[in-house]
């Protein structure tokens, strides 16, 4: 896969070269003239600040009281709402096409539900909520709900701790040392060939898109043992064994499941999710990557 660089970071105005543009931006030759403490001085004039020696009380509370905190608020809500929460009837006017968007085709139950996530709302009769069988799953839901989840969280972090680094609003991490492992060093954006399309252009966003989802859907799977397991056992034990399956209520133990999932789930991810763009402009910033922070 073609190297990614970031589409958000625009080259300046006042400089002949097009260096890559980004918190991804492949290392500088080492023919280059410019030393680290230099290029770090010319990074952090265009405001990104010098990356720290050792973790700072800021640092620490921006990873994991504003971010990991607030991911975990903010997460357990909106799943919780999911769980709860009923739509508004449609229009008169739109009945017809709402009654075709909403339909349940045969062997789709899985995805309706999620969909509307209604479970507060459920026909106990035609559509049990159980653990395992369709077609309201809670172990199908809890599966999707981490990928689903990590996906978006990765994606919102990549917007929202570049912001701020590059206003200056956060410090960058310089203590932690390049990794030596291939994958590792993939993984983290590093030792990889410049781009061979235009700035701007199409496949720059496609392929800078397919790179993060690649890397997100790589978190989630770290995650999914250590969520989806634990999760399952709990709603074991609050469930009601009926022959085949586990069966629940449509109050309240679905909406404490997905309320606890979603908001464990961002307490426990989002944090390496920033500590890994921290690491990744500290190591750019001391490295000299193109100048880094000059887009």
């Amino acid at each position: 896969m073609k190297w990614a660089i970031n589409p958000f970071f625009k080259p300046r105005e006042d400089r002949t070269e097009e260096p890559p543009a980004d918190v991804e931006a492949a290392p500088a030759s080492s023919s280059s003239s410019t030393s680290p403490s230099s290029s770090v001085r010319q990074s952090t004039e265009h405001g990104f600040k010098k990356p720290t020696e050792r973790f700072t009380a800021y640092q620490l509370f921006y990873i994991f009281v504003l971010d990991g905190v607030g991911a975990m608020i903010i997460s357990g809500g909106i799943n919780f709402a999911i769980a709860y929460g009923k739509p508004p009837p449609p229009p008169p006017t739109c009945y017809f096409f709402h009654v075709l968007a909403t339909a349940t085709p045969p062997g789709a139950g899985t995805s309706a539900n999620l969909a509307t996530g209604m479970y507060a709302h459920q026909d106990l009769i035609r559509k049990p909520i159980r653990l395992f069988l369709l077609p309201n799953t809670l172990a199908g839901d809890a599966g999707v709900t981490v990928l689903v989840q990590c996906v978006i969280t990765w994606h919102i972090e990549l917007l929202l701790v570049n912001w701020d680094l590059r206003k200056g609003a956060v410090r960058p991490i310089g203590f932690i040392p390049e990794p030596k492992n291939r994958l590792m060093r993939w993984f983290m954006f590093m030792d990889r060939p410049g781009p061979t399309y235009k700035l701007g252009s199409f496949l720059h966003w496609f392929w800078f898109f397919v790179s993060q989802l690649i890397r997100s859907v790589i978190i989630s799977a770290i995650f999914f043992p250590f969520i989806w397991g634990p999760s399952v056992g709990f709603l074991t034990i609050h469930g009601t064994w009926r022959g085949d399956d586990w069966y629940f209520p449509r109050e309240w133990t679905p909406q404490v499941f997905k309320l606890l999932q979603g908001g464990i789930l961002g307490l426990l991810s989002t944090p390496p999710m920033v500590i890994f763009w921290l690491t990744r402009c500290g190591w750019a910033l001391k490295n000299n990557e193109e100048r880094y922070g000059e887009r």
